[in-house]
């Protein structure tokens, strides 16, 4: 494989942690929270740039200061927020200033943010691929931060294949996972996010899956994408059906740990952990630090 592919999924590692905590808590909190995180052993840390996220750049760059040894990724970096040159300029800053410990998530977000910022939605994969162009057109002034595409159908997945060194996921099932991989190919790199609930009561953590999947089943890209793994119209309306949220949500401490095991062997080379359902991040620290041992071991 690839020596670049290789580097990547060395600085990944196999088990990370997924959060929205800089949209939740102070960034001094935050810190302390990756402080947490680097000594319970994990690899990497990712956060997103969801519609009430701050600029990815800052609160990347002050991640990567925060840390000594975590590799931070962006779960994803919008491309309606920046223009393609700054991200690739300001990603590739990061990457040198870090020792090389970022790894630049891009997707094209939702419709609803695109058009917020004046952008039409319209041709995702076209307008990504375009982006891809003057992002690479930028990297010829300094070397480029490794990046990754947001990818769950078939033509981003491709694309990612093509033109980065692999694809991210999130709030997919395994069996998403098993078609990424054959989509992908053996080389790129397949990082997958997965939501988990320490509670092992499967109506509390159905509630708790649904109360946070509601949201993103309104979304056209996930609903669409469970409906080409099989989950049928009553699967996917509302919040989701009990079959839904058994496929995308895991509980449990022993059901976690095997769910992130059947990611790995249906072909991720990555999985990124994230505890959804509760009301106190320190709460989801302590669990994540918990979990850490069984999640690490193997």
């Amino acid at each position: 494989m690839g020596t670049e592919h290789d580097a990547v999924r060395r600085s990944l590692g196999r088990v990370g942690v997924w959060t929205f905590g800089f949209d939740e808590r102070a960034a001094a909190a935050v810190a302390g929270d990756v402080h947490a995180f680097e000594e319970a052993g994990y690899s990497a840390l990712w956060i997103p740039e969801g519609g009430g996220s701050n600029d990815v750049l800052t609160n990347l760059s002050w991640l990567l200061g925060a840390s000594e040894r975590l590799t931070i990724a962006s779960g994803i970096a919008n491309i309606s927020a920046r223009e393609p040159e700054v991200l690739a300029r300001g990603a590739a800053f990061l990457r040198e200033t870090s020792g090389n410990r970022l790894v630049l998530g891009i997707g094209v977000g939702h419709s609803y943010t695109t058009v917020r910022r004046g952008v039409e939605w319209d041709k995702p994969l076209a307008r990504m691929r375009a982006y891809l162009d003057v992002m690479d057109e930028a990297a010829e002034e300094r070397p480029a931060a490794p990046r990754m595409l947001a990818a769950l159908g078939d033509g981003m997945l491709r694309l990612a294949a093509e033109r980065a060194l692999g694809a991210h996921s999130y709030f997919v099932p395994v069996a998403h996972t098993a078609h990424a991989r054959e989509v992908l190919g053996p080389e790129p790199v397949l990082a997958v996010e997965q939501g988990v609930m320490l509670t092992e009561d499967p109506a509390v953590a159905r509630a708790a899956g649904r109360e946070w999947a509601v949201h993103y089943l309104e979304l056209p890209n996930y609903a669409n994408n469970w409906r080409r793994l099989g989950f049928d119209e009553d699967d996917v309306a509302g919040a989701g059906s009990d079959r839904l949220m058994d496929a995308a949500f895991a509980w449990g401490p022993d059901a976690i740990v095997d769910r992130v095991r059947a990611h790995l062997a249906a072909g991720a080379d990555h999985v990124c952990v994230q505890v959804i359902g509760s009301a106190d991040p320190d709460e989801d620290v302590a669990a994540l630090r918990g979990l850490a041992p069984a999640l690490l071991s193997g």
